[in-house]
């Protein structure tokens, strides 16, 4: 058996190997390594898989959130509404723009911000609102935009890092891709990410053509012409070598969601019915693309298990042990005085499990059977 790897990226470029070699001998063939012909490639591939009007590459997906915020114009003290169950990326932006983070609960079975959490914490100066798609389920798009539409049409902000690929079909049977029904849309290529580069790398979308221009300025400098510049920007490129490697896995991303969801039935069956276990959600409203396979304990020593597999060379993950209300960074913002129980119970029962393209099912086994074996005897 190969050794479990947390995700197997050794294993997905052997496959694709020739593919990415060859792009990326091309750039450098071409010495176009900043803003080439890869990038240009990659920004209209993705634009026609998402269905969106408008991909403006990034660095990484932190700057895509922060362009994001910055693209709206918005003042010091300004609220955006975030989930405090994310990464902190999230929620760092909007401190390091000098704007308000207001946390919220997120729905304790999808794990994703929720709705009704957002309308109660709407005020005056609410001029965002931040959901994020985490572990590859979507948040409930439907409901947010409706509630932003009736608050003087508050931009949202998709964060979709981790779960870009994944389908939201609304009420009237229309499917959208994640990312492409707020505002705007960002996402991660961390090399983890279901569509993940060889470094960092990241990707705004809109279908806003205003927004769009502002967007495309505030990563360049804040200019839309070489030495002038209108606004305050940013220097945020995705590398061409990067976009060459995207390029050969875009026209994979199904096929990637498709083995990540094969792996996840195996954990399903496996762990089926089972008191202590929850088993990942799928809501009704969005297929699931599968990031992270997260598992959902009671009455189970989680940090003790995490310690067990690790002895038997299994690695698993707990996202994310400290909720970024409770982060020492945001003392100042007054992250202590927030009441999330749904969210200070998750951060102490959720643990993910190995999960990518290339899971044999002899490694699902021997992951499933140890899961199980220190479990049955709590």
């Amino acid at each position: 058996m190969q050794p479990i790897q947390m995700v197997d990226l050794k294993q997905q470029y052997a496959k694709i190997k020739t593919e990415v070699d060859s792009a990326i001998q091309e750039v450098m063939d071409s010495t176009s390594f900043i803003n080439g012909k890869a990038v240009h490639d990659f920004a209209a591939g993705l634009s026609k898989y998402l269905g969106v009007k408008h991909v403006i590459p990034c660095a990484n997906g932190t700057d895509a959130l922060q362009i994001a915020l910055m693209a709206l114009d918005l003042e010091p003290g300004d609220e955006v509404i975030i989930p405090s169950f994310t990464f902190i990326a999230t929620t760092e932006v909007v401190a390091l723009l000098q704007l308000k983070p207001v946390f919220v609960e997120v729905d304790p079975k999808t794990f994703c911000i929720d709705p009704i959490a957002i309308e109660r914490a709407i005020t005056p100066k609410t001029k965002a609102i931040i959901p994020v798609h985490l572990y590859g389920q979507a948040a409930n798009m439907e409901a947010i935009l409706e509630i932003a539409s009736r608050h003087n049409n508050i931009p949202v902000i998709e964060d979709n890092a981790q779960a870009i690929g994944g389908d939201i079909t609304l009420s009237n049977g229309t499917v959208k891709k994640t990312g492409t029904l707020g505002t705007i849309g960002t996402t991660s290529f961390f090399p983890s990410k279901n569509l993940g580069c060889y470094g960092d790398g990241g990707a705004i979308f809109t279908n806003d053509d205003t927004i769009a221009e502002a967007l495309r300025m505030i990563a360049n400098h804040g200019g839309a012409k070489r030495y002038y510049h209108d606004r305050v920007g940013c220097n945020s490129r995705l590398d061409s070598i990067q976009a060459a490697v995207l390029n050969v896995k875009l026209p994979r991303l199904d096929e990637y969601i498709a083995a990540r969801n094969n792996a996840a039935a195996f954990y399903d069956k496996a762990f089926a019915g089972h008191s202590k276990i929850t088993v990942p959600n799928r809501a009704s409203y969005c297929n699931h693309v599968f990031h992270q396979y997260t598992l959902l304990l009671e009455g189970v020593d989680r940090d003790g298990l995490n310690q067990f597999l690790a002895g038997h060379n299994i690695p698993s993950m707990i996202y994310y042990p400290v909720p970024a209300h409770r982060q020492k960074m945001f003392e100042a913002f007054g992250g202590a005085k927030y009441e999330l129980p749904i969210t200070d119970w998750l951060t102490e029962r959720v643990i993910s499990l190995p999960m990518h393209t290339e899971l044999s099912n002899e490694q699902l086994q021997f992951i499933t059977s140890k899961v199980l074996e220190f479990i049955n005897k709590q």
